[in-house]
């Protein structure tokens, strides 16, 4: 059946049941009135919203409806993530061909609801609209308690570290597009890595508790997101190429891209943050995903970062930064 036949009350009706009824505590009104309500506590409410528009953001060849739904949701829990937050509420609004089938939206919520049952999450409404291509476009609210990870606040004299591995959504991303063929357990971490992150919730709770101040999720590239860090916190920022973490099946599969796709690749979702090295090595032990000191701020150079070798020497300048909007020349298509 086609979006056109089953109509928008129908289509909203049938993801209502998909979605159901919300046992949340809280929870006021979900789907079925003009608005969603819930009662608010005494805690800092956090607002975040991520637009996937097709053959922008995502290409309907190389991913699936339901790795799609949730994708979309991912993206905005990583952002709750970067601030230490805990995500409550989203809201979906829908752009639609109206030859889209309808069980092919079925499948984006199934997805969309398989990660939001994982990070306590309830989808309680949003909108539908015919468009000329899909667009999926999410609103999450969540909350903190009275301290924020915020960009700003990065010290002279912190480490620069980041969790989990760098460039591999990106390498997912070329294998994807270009029908790359690779061993079962490569192909398995490349498309988990690009189809379906892992937004990293608890581990941004965790720095909140452990006095870590300054982060940011990694979504454009570590060369396009950590100078978000130092332009905030006016500061610079070194970082030691040798130390950045990549995955060793990647590292052997793509040689000497691996480092140019960890500096660049983007949407990998992993937390980069600064703190004292007495931090982060307590963070490193109690953490269950890797934590690796990646550079160190400086004062020298506000707002810019530069690369360096072992011996600390600034190596040539990195040109190629992460993906920015209406700059960039071309987009990879997801």
């Amino acid at each position: 059946m086609k979006v056109r036949e089953l109509g928008e009350f129908g289509l909203i009706e049938l993801i209502a049941d998909i979605v159901g009824k919300s046992s949340k505590h809280g929870l006021v009104l979900g789907i079925g009135d003009d608005a969603a309500a819930w009662h608010a506590d005494k805690s800092i409410q956090i607002g975040t919203t991520d637009i996937l528009v097709q053959d922008v953001h995502f290409n309907l060849s190389t991913i699936t409806w339901r790795d799609l739904g949730w994708k979309a949701l991912a993206v905005n829990l990583s952002d709750i993530a970067a601030m230490g937050g805990t995500p409550g509420y989203a809201l979906v609004s829908l752009g639609l061909p109206p030859d889209t089938e309808v069980d092919d939206i079925v499948k984006l919520y199934r997805g969309m609801k398989a990660i939001a049952r994982k990070y306590d999450v309830e989808i309680v409404g949003g909108n539908i609209s015919k468009a000329p291509v899909v667009i999926v476009d999410v609103s999450l609210i969540g909350k903190a308690s009275k301290t924020l990870l915020t960009r700003s606040a990065a010290s002279v004299g912190d480490q620069i570290a980041v969790t989990g591995y760098l460039g591999q959504s990106a390498a997912g991303l070329r294998m994807l597009k270009s029908g790359l063929k690779f061993d079962r357990k490569t192909t398995a971490l490349l498309r988990e890595a690009h189809l379906r992150p892992i937004p990293r919730v608890a581990e941004g709770q965790t720095l909140i508790l452990q006095g870590v101040k300054a982060a940011i999720d990694l979504s454009d590239g570590l060369m396009s997101d950590l100078p978000h860090i130092c332009k905030a916190s006016q500061l610079g920022a070194k970082v030691w190429i040798h130390k950045l973490p990549i995955h060793p099946l990647m590292k052997s599969t793509f040689k000497d891209e691996a480092l140019g796709l960890a500096l660049s690749g983007g949407e990998d979702y992993e937390l980069l943050f600064t703190a004292k090295s007495n931090v982060i090595q307590k963070l490193q032990n109690i953490m269950s995903i890797p934590v690796t000191a990646i550079g160190e701020i400086v004062s020298d150079h506000p707002g810019q970062v530069t690369l360096c070798d072992r011996q600390g020497k600034a190596v040539v300048k990195w040109d190629k930064r992460g993906w920015e909007h209406f700059k960039s020349l071309r987009r990879n298509k997801k």
